[in-house]
C-alpha cells in the first residue's frame, strides 16, 4: 500500500500474534506486514519502507535482539518495539538502553501498543 500511511512490520513466530495485530494496527491508521522470522523480514521488499518494527525477542533462528543488532550494525535505523512473553525487567531495561523504543510484555493492552508505536514514530 502506498497511500502514505506508515508501515509497521510485525516479526513474530507466534501465528496468533501475526493474525491479531494487523487488524488492530490498521485500526490505528497504519499499513502492516507480518513475518514469521527475522530472516523472512530481511529478505522482504518491505525492509526499506518499514517505519516501526514490532519484534519478538525469542524466535527460532535469528532472535529479535540479533536482528536489532544486525540492523543497527548496517545503519538501518528502524525504531523497534520488542514483544515478549517473558516478563523480565532486566531484559527490558537492557534493550531500551541499547536503543529500542520499548519492550512490551505479552499480553499487552491496546493502549500500551498504540503508545509504543506512536513513540517509535515520533508522534508523542
Amino acid at each position: 500500500m502506498a497511500d502514505g500511511r506508515p508501515l509497521i512490520s510485525v516479526v513474530d513466530d507466534d501465528e496468533s500474534v501475526r493474525e491479531s495485530l494487523p487488524d488492530l494496527l490498521r485500526s490505528f491508521g497504519y499499513d502492516v506486514e507480518t513475518f514469521c522470522s527475522a530472516e523472512e523480514f530481511l529478505r522482504s521488499p518491505h525492509l526499506g519502507r518499514t517505519r516501526c518494527l514490532l519484534l519478538d525477542i525469542a524466535m527460532p533462528g535469528m532472535s529479535g535482539p540479533e536482528l536489532f543488532q544486525s540492523l543497527t550494525a548496517t545503519k538501518k535505523h528502524i525504531p523497534v518495539v520488542f514483544l515478549t512473553g517473558v516478563e523480565d525487567e532486566t531484559v527490558r531495561s537492557r534493550l531500551i538502553l541499547q536503543g529500542a523504543t520499548d519492550c512490551l510484555f505479552k499480553p499487552f493492552g491496546e493502549e500500551a501498543l498504540q503508545d509504543a508505536v506512536k513513540a517509535a514514530l515520533g508522534l508523542t
